[in-house]
């Protein structure tokens, strides 16, 4: 209210100056045609005396008298005219004084319309600073962002499936201090779209392993809140993602939804530093730096900074996890049973590695494809579910991923 009191104040005063120069105008003069009046006048009595000392006739009276009334009727016509222009030019700077006093008014409304907030108070850095500390020690605690969530649908699961992850949620039940059932819990929870199970059974392999816990472990369970509350970083996801910074700065997921908790409490200047040096570090191919990509250039335009997205690097050459030309050669000799072995050896091997360290979407569909033609349908299927929660922010890897999952019969 202070604001648009002081440029009000401001507008009517600039207005007020101009509308009393051009109404002052310059100093009133005596016109021309008055003094000619006057001279006039003088001279008729000059006339009178004249005759009635005798120094004119009566007729050069008459003659000189009428000569001097034209004058003076054509000098009282100019006084006339001049006193019509001024009232006219007086009107025309009232006209103009008000277009002023309105172009004015009405351009700094405009102006402010576009380039200012209109409805909003002044917002120095201090009280920003300020707002963001509030807002970020007031932020929704987990319960309460995930009752903001509309309910999520069912997906539909293959029945087999399914009836595994019941089974596993009853074991796990009857065994709180079983913690590979747990881990094994959280993970299918996951899969089959429950975040909250998910995040429950995470708890409780945190509990479980103390002071063991990994920056990883930290990391999963503030993202898994963080899918349930619909993206929104509660109170407590920012204490696990806190814990995994702690134990590992350079966490690519963690510094990610860091990176989205600072934008949320309208930090973006502090979220694009994150999330730019993030994105620097890599790996190429990583799912959290696809999820950044898409979003730093409309952050960097929230924290005023020009930024230009650099060209995406081609993704890093996984590590072979085929057969070498020994393991093909000695294939040959091996029995049924013991090449069986190998291929199952070599598939646990990109299964660990995926689990630990990620990989690309060709590298889960080859996963995928290898324990269908095993006749491991059911981790096929779970693996399937792992990698749609992985790119889900990326289209192009989900339909590679499930291209591989609909030849290996496991999606529809």
């Amino acid at each position: 209210m202070t604001f648009w009191i002081l440029i009000s104040l401001m507008a009517l005063l600039v207005a007020a100056f101009l509308l009393l120069a051009l109404l002052r105008g310059r100093p009133q003069l005596e016109p021309a045609a008055a003094s000619d009046l006057r001279v006039y006048r003088e001279q008729l009595q000059g006339v009178d005396r004249d005759l009635a000392r005798g120094v004119i006739a009566e007729a050069d009276a008459s003659r000189i008298r009428t000569e001097i009334s034209r004058r003076i009727l054509a000098a009282d016509a100019q006084i006339q005219s001049d006193s019509k222009s001024k009232t006219q030019a007086r009107a025309v700077n009232i006209g103009v004084s008000l277009v002023l006093v309105a172009g004015v008014i009405g351009g700094a409304l405009s102006l402010y319309q576009s380039l200012g907030a209109p409805g909003y108070g002044d917002l120095p850095l201090s009280l920003r600073l300020e707002r963001s500390k509030d807002l970020r020690a007031n932020r929704l605690d987990q319960s309460t962002a995930e009752a903001r969530m509309p309910a999520a649908p069912v997906p539909e699961l293959p029945e087999d499936y399914a009836n595994l992850v019941k089974q596993l949620r009853q074991t796990v039940a009857e065994r709180p201090d079983d913690l590979q059932g747990h881990v094994l819990l959280a993970q299918h929870e996951a899969n089959v779209g429950n975040p909250k199970g998910a995040y429950e059974a995470k708890a409780r392999v945190i509990t479980l392993l103390g002071p063991k816990a990994t920056s990883q472990d930290f990391s999963e369970f503030g993202e898994m809140m963080i899918v349930a509350a619909g993206g929104y970083v509660s109170a407590e996801a920012e204490q696990a993602l806190a814990r995994a910074l702690e134990i590992d700065p350079n966490n690519g997921p963690a510094r990610f939804y860091w990176g989205r908790m600072l934008s949320q409490i309208d930090r973006p200047d502090l979220a694009f530093r994150l999330w730019s040096q993030t994105l620097q570090q890599g790996p190429a191919g990583a799912p959290w730096i696809a999820a950044i990509r898409a979003q730093i250039e409309e952050l960097a335009h929230r924290a005023g900074v020009e930024y230009e997205l650099p060209p995406e690097t081609p993704h890093q050459t996984a590590p072979d996890v085929g057969p070498s030309r020994d393991d093909i050669e000695a294939a040959g000799e091996m029995t049924d049973s013991e090449r069986q072995e190998m291929i199952q050896g070599m598939v646990n091997r990109l299964s660990d590695r995926l689990a630990t360290e990620g990989g690309t979407p060709p590298e889960w569909a080859r996963l995928i494809g290898a324990l269908a033609v095993l006749g491991n349908t059911e981790q096929a299927a779970a693996i399937y579910g792992e990698a749609q929660s992985v790119f889900a922010n990326s289209p192009e890897a989900l339909n590679i991923v499930q291209q591989a999952a609909k030849q290996a019969g496991v999606a529809p």
